[in-house]
């Protein structure tokens, strides 16, 4: 079925392509070359714009062919009207203009390309993070964001430890990772977010609480859609970083392409490895002493080793008259990870660990103005293998220090199942996950626009145990989870573009599958048969996002959805690796959310530059899913499944400033929120002890601040050398629902140094970074502490436009 679905769904994509636009490119400088930045370039009557950068460089993104007014202003010139009539696919354009305004064009080459102005002004709660700065310095992808406001990422430890995500309130996996639009869980644990250094992003877009129609999914809680470079120049990018723990990290990208026949090749590599030997100290690390007390201790993590690698492989064409993007492309990738301990710190393991490796096939093309002006089509579609191993058969128990643990008879303690968690276990899991993306766009004309999308997902799971009998082998069921998601949205500009609204609707369907051999007892005999169950669920949701321009340095914006999501594949049929066991019952969860925020600037005055954003935000959730809290934490087996909690409510706010003075740049941003638990009455009309309290394990209170100051011309002319400060806060926050001091993280303010070198070829980049520099103790899920003091160097090797 799935087979015949997916065939349809390309057949009907291919059949309907799209629309008309270009794209206009270029330097802006006076006529003594000198070039002109932060100069305003407007195509009149819409909302597509752009601001030159410091090198003067600009771009406007998909402008409608015909006759245009493109509007120039700075503050170094008069404003100026220039017409264009937009007749091909790319403009090259460079704008010279004398201080007296007047202007002349002529062709050039320029390769920049970005689109947050246009992503932020649509109305949604949305962060778009440009990556150009952090790529050259030892940043992972998850540091990155997590210094973004309202958003808190959460990791269970170093490098390579399970990793979710807090924006605004919502977690877990009510916050949805994509990687050009595709869930990052088709990739599988060995690739993630982290095995993709900034170098190669073009961009990170995150929206919160209500999620545009292209990027339609069950993200109940916002996404995190990771956009990958697309560069049409020959590239080769290749970095390595080593440090604290015995840490390295590498990269290497590049791509190549043909100018005549526009044959091109991508292909990028990664390795990660951490011994992750970090220090652990305080009132959660403690060992138990044979008569049963405690006793408090300093000690390194001993069973935490990551390791990773992988690489990825396209072959296709661009910018060809059948198509603008064609590639067929493979993904590797392998990971072991040793795990140290349970959801909470309380018992150490030792010998526990997993391994999984993935692989994938995927096929994405994207052509513009095929059949019909004004249509455009995009189609992503991945198939993957993954294949995961979970060891878990040491029998004895261990302290911090990595010795075994001895009873009051001096004797060892053995477990009482086999294993550290449970039984002893050689758990393999095998899944094949078919996901595919295909949209249509219609621009109708500059004021209207219609986005149809759709995405696809199944996953069917297989699991064997190698530790049980080839007879209870016989008796291991099988999984299978299908999910679809339609959303169609409409779009338009009023009141010569300052007011912008969207709206759109979405439908969920998700079908689950389970199937168990059991022996049942026929006229005296055990005889074997299969017993299955299927699980169908299917619903709508809806919404809309506005914003309205005063000007070009005032705006309001406000966005609204009726959202929902299924439970995922490890939510509903467990993860053993994760120490999460089936709920085949769970119910889906649905918020209603609700964004109110403005932006104000950038306003400029002489070398003073900055701007100001702020948001306030409610999400009321029904059927909220979260992982059970065990309060009993000192218990040897900490598997838990994932539930229904009932009602919970989040209502907070953000805000964020930046300013610039020459080449000093200072931000601080801030996001509060409460989440409580709403459910009054149990069953029995009795009140829930926990009803209006804090919905435990959640930072509910983060902040974060940086700045960075750059001397150029240092040693050799074209040089740069950037020094970098930042600092992130987080409120104490209670791991469990008992309210004690036990079970109640510290306050946590991080400190980070950094600084960077870029040589005067451009081609050579030096970094080092302190983090945590005073070494203070950081916590994130169930109070699992996380790396202290730690020092990395990296060094950065760039060729373009070779």
């Amino acid at each position: 079925m799935k087979q015949i679905y997916f065939t349809l769904l390309l057949l009907f994509c291919t059949t309907c392509l799209f629309a008309q636009k270009a794209n206009i490119k270029g330097i802006v400088h006076l006529l003594d070359g000198k070039p002109v930045s932060n100069a305003t370039i407007r195509v009149e009557g819409s909302t597509i714009l752009c601001v030159s950068n410091e090198k003067g460089e600009y771009i406007l993104n998909e402008v409608p062919y015909g006759k245009h007014i493109i509007l120039v202003t700075s503050l170094e010139i008069k404003n100026k009207k220039v017409s264009l009539k937009v007749d091909r696919p790319v403009h090259d354009l460079h704008i010279h203009i004398d201080p007296k305004g007047n202007i002349s064009l002529d062709e050039v080459r320029v390769v920049r390309n970005t689109e947050k102005k246009d992503i932020e002004t649509k109305g949604f709660a949305v962060n778009v993070i440009e990556t150009k700065e952090a790529a050259l310095r030892n940043l992972q992808t998850n540091e990155l964001l997590d210094k973004t406001v309202g958003v808190r990422v959460r990791m269970n430890g170093g490098l390579g430890s399970t990793t979710s995500y807090n924006l605004n309130g919502m977690t877990g996996n009510s916050v949805r990772i994509l990687i050009d639009g595709i869930p990052v869980s088709t990739f599988g644990s060995s690739f993630n977010l982290n095995s993709i250094p900034p170098a190669l992003i073009e961009r990170i877009e995150v929206y919160k609480g209500v999620i545009p129609a292209h990027l339609s999914d069950d993200a109940l809680g916002g996404a995190i859609n990771v956009v990958l470079k697309k560069g049409k120049s020959n590239n080769l990018n290749a970095s390595v970083s080593y440090g604290s723990f015995n840490t390295t990290q590498s990269n290497l990208s590049g791509m190549y392409r043909l100018k005549n026949s526009g044959f091109t090749v991508k292909g990028s590599a990664f390795y990660n490895y951490s011994d992750n030997d970090y220090e652990v100290w305080g009132k959660f690390v403690r060992n138990i002493l044979p008569n049963g007390r405690y006793e408090f201790v300093k000690a390194k993590r001993f069973n935490d080793a990551y390791k990773s690698y992988g690489g990825r492989i396209e072959l296709g064409y661009t910018d060809v008259k059948w198509a603008d993007q064609f590639f067929i492309g493979y993904n590797g990738s392998d990971d072991y990870n040793e795990i140290q301990h349970g959801a909470y710190m309380s018992i150490p393991y030792k010998g526990r660990f997993s391994k999984s490796n993935a692989h994938v096939g995927s096929l994405s093309y994207a052509k513009k103005n095929l059949f019909v002006e004004g249509l455009e089509f995009t189609m992503n579609a991945m198939y993957s293998m993954r294949n995961e191993l979970v060891s878990d058969t040491v029998s004895h128990y261990y302290n911090w220090f990595g010795e075994q643990s001895f009873g009051l008879d001096g004797k060892p303690i053995f477990t009482s199942q086999g294993a550290q968690q449970g039984p002893r276990t050689l758990n393999h899991i095998d899944r094949n996950t078919l996901t595919a993306r295909a949209g249509l766009t219609y621009q109708l004309n500059n004021q209207h626009q219609f986005i149809l999308n759709n995405i696809f997902y199944d996953v069917d799971r297989d699991q064997r145990d190698d530790m049980r009998s080839v007879l209870e082998r016989e008796f291991i069921g099988t999984r299978d989870l299908q999910k679809n998601v339609l959303s169609l949205a409409y779009e338009n500009q009023l009141i010569n573009g300052k007011l912008r609204s969207t709206v759109f609707g979405k439908y969920y369907q998700q079908n689950v599958d389970r199937m168990d051999p059991t022996l049942v007892t026929e006229n005296g005999e055990s005889v074997k048969k299969i017993v299955t169950d299927r699980n169908t669920k299917s619903t709508t949701g809806y919404g809309l996002a506005l914003s309205y321009a005063f000007n070009p340095t005032i705006m309001l914006l406000t966005s609204a959805e009726k959202a929902v999501r299924m439970p995922t594949e490890g939510e509903v049929f467990g993860s053993p690796g994760e120490n999460i066991i089936e709920n085949f019952g769970i119910r889906p969860e649905i918020s209603n959310n609700l964004n109110l925020g403005f932006r104000l600037g950038p306003f400029a005055q002489q070398n003073h530059r900055f701007s100001i954003t702020g948001s306030g935000f409610l999400r009321n959730t029904k059927d909220k899913i979260a992982r059970r809290i065990n309060s009993r934490i000192n218990d040897v087996i900490q598997t838990e499944p994932f539930e229904n909690i009932g009602k919970t409510q989040s209502v907070g706010f953000e805000t964020e400033l930046k300013y610039q003075y020459k080449d000093l740049q200072v931000f601080f941003n801030l996001s509060r929120f409460n989440t409580l638990f709403k459910m009054k009455y149990d069953q029995n009309g009795k009140v829930f002890e926990q009803y209006n309290q804090q919905i435990p394990n959640e930072p509910f209170f983060t902040a974060n601040a940086g700045a960075q100051y750059g001397l150029k011309d240092v040693v050799g002319k074209g040089s740069n050398l950037s020094f970098y400060y930042g600092a992130g806060f987080v409120e104490s926050f209670y791991t469990t629902s008992l309210v004690i001091e036990d079970f109640k993280t510290p306050r946590q303010f991080i400190q980070d140094l950094g600084a960077s070198y870029l040589f005067p070829n451009k081609r050579y980049v030096i970094s080092i970074d302190a983090k945590n520099i005073l070494n203070k103790q950081a916590y994130d899920n169930f109070a699992v502490q996380k790396p202290g003091r730690a020092f990395y160097i990296k060094l950065n090797y760039n060729i373009h436009n070779f």
